[in-house]
């Protein structure tokens, strides 16, 4: 499976081209490791180096973070048993920050939209 639909890396570029200091798009893809914890949502690509990827790093160690990540270290992590897959059923419905903040409640990647919503009417977003 490729990792993003032609729509979905097009939306991506677009968000790494916004050079706004406050910019705050909603995640584009679920990534997800199989047979481990690890989850990323991702909000955009580099323009200039679309290997490198911005968004909420989850490595299932309790402690998600916004940051920086390497595409093709994610792909040369798979292995016989871990694979690589994007959540087909996902949709960013939320700024980053919303999911960033559920995420640093929860200690985890959090999608559901009751606790988003809630985390949105804290924010006032």
């Amino acid at each position: 499976m490729k990792l993003f639909t032609k729509s979905q890396y097009e939306k991506l570029i677009e968000n790494g081209r916004d050079q706004t200091s406050h910019k705050d798009h909603p995640p584009v893809v679920k990534l997800f490791m199989t047979c481990t914890d690890c989850t990323w949502l991702i909000s955009e690509l580099d323009p200039e180096d679309s290997d490198i990827a911005f968004g909420l790093c989850d490595l299932g160690m309790g402690f998600p973070e916004l940051g920086t990540v390497f595409i093709s270290e994610l792909e040369n992590a798979q292995d016989i048993l871990r694979f690589l897959e994007r959540d087909l059923s996902f949709e960013g419905t939320h700024q980053m920050s919303v999911y960033a903040n559920a995420a640093y409640e929860a200690g985890e990647i959090v999608t559901d939209e009751t606790t988003l919503n809630n985390i949105a009417l804290k924010l006032k977003l």
